[in-house]
């Protein structure tokens, strides 16, 4: 019953979030905020992973083909069908879980603690759309942040496999193009923009109906991440079986 509860309470948050609209130069200056705290924040964290875990699975790949008929042109693929397909999209929703989430979760919570929230009612303010719709707007950016990582992570593995020795440049570009497919950039994206609402309205639910102190603030921060993570990866079974397997 505690799940089926919390569940609906998500769902009337939602409903709150989209009712009484707070001024639009106020929301306005709260969503470039939130895109400079959430998305270019992150920028730095998801390049660096990005670039070398495209270096790894380049590595790992060269190294597994130790038969001579299949071509090099292997490695080039595979990394682009593992980033493009599911590293991009759906692993780095789940680092940004952790980093993007647990700072929703805790800045929200915050608030909690120390009756801001109820402050914001007295005024007369919908905390929910004040605090939540512009994290959801800004987080609609979230898929230049996944372009970046798909970039990035093609580049890290060109980069290990070409100066690595393991591949030329030319088997490379080719191995990039092979049997590509432009609807697994509509699946990844159309994925994206489903995390991205997940990493917009998990935390804050687990952040604005907190309870307790500062110390619960730390706890509502991990539970927020676990749930967050779990919720993306069901979505992506859901999304995956919905979009490619027909």
């Amino acid at each position: 019953m505690g799940y089926l509860h919390s569940i609906g309470e998500y769902f009337l948050m939602l409903k709150g979030v989209f009712g009484r609209m707070t001024k639009r130069s106020v929301l306005t200056n709260l969503i470039f905020k939130e895109i400079d705290d959430l998305i270019l924040g992150s920028l730095g964290i998801v390049a660096f992973i990005s670039f070398f875990i495209g270096g790894v699975v380049a590595i790992q790949t060269a190294l597994n083909l130790n038969n001579p008929l299949i071509p090099r042109t292997l490695i080039a693929f595979a990394a682009r069908q593992s980033v493009i397909l599911e590293f991009a999209p759906t692993f780095i929703s789940i680092i940004m879980a952790g980093k993007v989430g647990s700072y929703i979760t805790s800045s929200i919570g915050s608030m909690r603690v120390t009756q801001q929230i109820d402050a914001l009612e007295v005024m007369g303010i919908n905390s929910l759309n004040y605090l939540i719709f512009p994290k959801i707007i800004a987080m609609l950016t979230y898929p230049f942040i996944i372009a970046i990582s798909m970039f990035l992570g093609i580049l890290g593995a060109y980069s290990a496999g070409v100066f690595g020795g393991f591949v030329s440049s030319e088997d490379f570009i080719s191995g990039l193009q092979d049997d590509f497919n432009s609807f697994h950039l509509v699946y990844a994206f159309a994925k994206t923009f489903i995390f991205a609402l997940i990493l917009a309205t998990i935390p804050s639910y687990h952040g604005y109906y907190m309870k307790g102190g500062a110390l619960e603030v730390g706890r509502a921060s991990t539970t927020s991440f676990v749930w967050t993570s779990v919720v993306i990866i069901i979505a992506n079974y859901v999304i995956t079986q919905l979009l490619l397997s027909s």
